[in-house]
């Protein structure tokens, strides 16, 4: 029984030291593939890397981690003409992330996640100066908002002769079009019974804003309206996270 009970001990004391070592791996390597990640992308700021899965080392001995997350806040992205537009708290699930043997280069099979476009960021694209929609009518979008039921309410203000300026609100849905998120507006309203072409009032309502260069090559993939922005899903396959 002494014999048992000293083994016992060992077994314990040895998994322990185990474990102890397990997470002390993992925090360093947390760390050190965060700093790979902010050199590659260029990032403003150090992301937030999570690997998961237990236990790490025999993972590592595998060449390939499970499960790793990554946090980006304020990523810029490019939005087309040398543009940029800021994309807030980028969440990225990894899974089967492979790495060279010198740590280098690390490559994720799958990817998804969410992020958070605010809508001011939004009007970037938006057709803020008056344009002319008709002879001496001219309209330009004033305000971005959440519109309910997963639409955008687009804020428009029309001059008009003799009556002035016009406050209106129309309705838009917002979707993903190749790299592009897209506001096309559902219908729109007669202005003062004035007969106005549809395609010069949409010139105006429905825009697109270019979203490109994603970290690690991920695309777009859902888009919906919500409280404080558009919030975005993204996917991609073989995303490089380092090298």
């Amino acid at each position: 029984m002494r014999a048992l009970r000293i083994l016992l001990i060992v077994v314990v004391v040895l998994g322990g030291l185990f474990v102890a070592a397990d997470r002390i791996a993992v925090h360093f390597a947390e760390g050190e593939a965060a700093d790979r990640l902010r050199a590659t992308e260029n990032l403003p700021r150090t992301p937030d890397v999570s690997i998961n899965g237990f236990p790490f080392l025999t993972q590592v001995a595998g060449g390939e981690l499970d499960d790793v997350e990554v946090g980006i806040q304020d990523y810029e992205a490019a939005a087309g003409d040398g543009e940029k537009i800021r994309i807030d708290d980028l969440q990225a699930h990894m899974r089967g992330v492979r790495f060279s043997g010198d740590y280098s280069s690390a490559t994720a099979a799958s990817a998804t996640g969410t992020a958070t476009i605010a809508y001011d960021e939004l009007m970037k694209a938006a057709k803020s100066e008056p344009t002319e929609v008709a002879p001496d009518i001219t309209a330009r979008v004033v305000s971005l908002g959440d519109g309910g039921n997963g639409k955008i309410k687009v804020g428009v203000e029309v001059e008009l002769p003799v009556l002035g300026t016009r406050q209106l609100s129309v309705l838009s849905t917002v979707s993903v079009k190749g790299d592009n998120v897209e506001v096309r507006t559902d219908s729109l309203p007669e202005l003062a019974g004035l007969d106005l072409a549809e395609n010069s009032v949409r010139e105006i309502t429905d825009f697109q804003q270019a979203i490109d260069d994603l970290p690690g090559g991920i695309r777009l993939d859902k888009v919906e309206a919500a409280a404080d922005g558009v919030e975005i899903s993204v996917k991609g396959s073989d995303v490089r996270l380092a090298g």
